[in-house]
């Protein structure tokens, strides 16, 4: 499905998504947040993508929430802000954390302006390969706010909480050279889609189940105790046992052949 604000190709195995507001530096407005949650739903529902590659039109990733756009709509602000009954994220944090959730690894590939809800995006992402002369900040502490799409969980995990609070405090901006020193980029490149597409290569030489499984897996570590842990564990296995692309890949595996997977079963 294709909107104007959010372009979405599927090629294959990979869903390209990208931010399509170049003129605004893909400020997210109402209509780019609803063509995240539709994008999401499309990739969820299709279960022959195996990895979804999300960029941003023009010259910058994302430069933050478009607050000349979106403010005047207070009704659908509030309308926005109230947390969903049946989740625990409101409208403008399941627009970004909903890549978090998909079955597939999803891997941001940004360069330009990589600020405020687009670094929350670039978050929610599993991997993120950036410019080296890219621009991250949480420019919300620039207008006295704090970050509210979802990205704190991320943040914290990949940086630690010092370094977290030192950038969501102070609104510092970091080159995408030092998102990746620090913890933020998962690597630099001139062309970051070049590594972006060498992980997506890989990701889709595995089965799809185990992938989706063990992202989940790992998404869910921070929640509960050892024995939540190991337990998820047990039961994803067994999961995987049942799954006829785990007997795909041990056949292909045993004959030394590359495996031709069927689609995901699993999330």
């Amino acid at each position: 499905m294709t909107t104007s604000a959010v372009l979405t190709r599927i090629d294959g195995p990979v869903a390209y998504v990208s931010l399509n507001r170049p003129e605004k530096l893909n400020g997210v407005d109402f209509d780019v947040l609803q063509g995240l949650l539709d994008a999401a739903a499309e990739v969820r529902r299709d279960r022959s993508v195996r990895a979804v590659v999300l960029q941003g039109e023009g010259d910058s990733f994302c430069a933050g929430l478009d607050f000349a756009s979106v403010q005047p709509q207070r009704a659908k602000v509030a309308r926005f802000f109230l947390t969903l009954p049946w989740r625990a994220t409101n409208g403008f944090q399941q627009a970004l954390w909903a890549w978090r959730e998909l079955p597939v690894p999803v891997i941001a590939v940004t360069h330009g302006h990589v600020f405020g809800a687009g670094i929350q995006l670039a978050l929610a992402a599993d991997f993120r390969f950036t410019t080296p002369d890219a621009r991250w900040s949480l420019l919300e502490a620039k207008w006295g706010l704090v970050p509210d799409m979802s990205g704190t969980v991320p943040l914290v995990e990949l940086v630690g909480a010092d370094v977290a609070k030192r950038l969501a405090i102070t609104g510092e901006t970091v080159s995408g050279a030092e998102a990746a020193e620090i913890g933020l980029a998962s690597g630099v490149a001139d062309d970051p889609l070049k590594p972006a597409l060498e992980l997506v290569d890989a990701i889709v030489a595995r089965s799809p189940d185990s992938v989706a499984a063990s992202k989940k897996l790992l998404n869910l570590v921070r929640l509960g105790g050892l024995r939540s842990a190991f337990r998820r564990e047990r039961l994803y296995q067994l999961a995987m046992f049942r799954s006829p692309n785990t007997a795909i890949a041990r056949k292909a595996g045993l004959k030394r052949e590359q495996p031709e997977f069927g689609p995901r079963t699993f999330g």
